[in-house]
């Protein structure tokens, strides 16, 4: 997995686009309490669009918020256990895991934590949650069918949750109400914003229904095949400060 960090370029390019009056939002799968805001020194966002789009808030507000049915994550959990794996729950305040592997501690480890395994697991799990990481065993692109297969065992019997998948090695589970489409659509309609005059920057497969809110949806050069089949337009590589150039490139800022 290609390590990513953010350039003093890149830095530069959120300041000019909010001088501009563009507004920022950060869409992430991460819960609000692991989004890395000390990488972004003087940004402010206006909007974060977190649990890839099921928990969406700015500064006053919640704008959207969608949890699992406790009935669907008792149903997740039995299944993870039939595969022997840990899951971790995360709500907007805080992560609890019922054990750890070692996929669901390097899944952890990008977001700089370790496993939070919780006593009160139990307890947690009784209620609506937001968002639900489940580690896999598969450990190459090779075996998309396996992948497959894996999903396909975890989700049985489930109805109210879905997959947001960006790494091969762990899976993010959302509800199926969620999604990074679903959040913007509302981020949208709460600042009066058209569809047309939204753009969207991603290289995940997990930003797919995003770029399906937005006028623009721009994929990086290091993002997938499919994002890039889906994008309307594609940028420079995170390395090679892809986002910079192409605001420059498009207007949006001064070099």
């Amino acid at each position: 997995m290609q390590k990513k960090c953010i350039t003093p370029l890149m830095l530069s390019t959120l300041h000019k686009l909010q001088a501009n009056g563009i507004r920022l939002a950060i869409a992430t799968g991460r819960s609000p309490m692991t989004v890395p805001l000390e990488e972004f020194p003087g940004v402010q966002f206006d909007v974060f669009i977190t649990f890839n789009g099921s928990y969406c808030y700015d500064k006053d507000r919640v704008l959207f918020a969608s949890p699992i049915p406790t009935e669907d994550i008792r149903t997740l959990r039995r299944n993870a256990a039939a595969l022997g794996r840990p899951m971790c729950l995360a709500t907007e305040s805080r992560l609890a895991a019922n054990g750890a592997d070692a996929d669901l501690a390097d899944y952890c480890a990008i977001a700089k934590i370790p496993v939070p395994i919780a006593e009160d697991f139990d307890a947690l799990a009784a209620y609506d949650i937001v968002d639900c990481d489940w580690s896999s065993d598969v450990c190459s692109s090779d075996l998309i069918g396996g992948r497959a297969e894996e999903y396909g065992r975890l989700m049985q019997d489930v109805h109210g949750a879905k997959i947001a998948a960006w790494w091969d090695r762990a899976m993010d589970i959302i509800p199926t109400a969620g999604g990074k489409g679903t959040g913007i659509a509302h981020v949208l309609a709460a600042y009066g914003i058209d569809k047309a005059d939204a753009m969207a920057f991603g290289d995940g497969n997990n930003d797919l229904e995003m770029f399906g809110a937005v006028g623009t949806g721009v994929a990086m050069a290091n993002g997938s095949d499919a994002l890039k089949a889906a994008a309307t337009d594609i940028c420079g590589a995170c390395a090679e400060d892809g986002i910079y150039h192409y605001c420059v490139e498009h207007g949006l800022i001064e070099a």
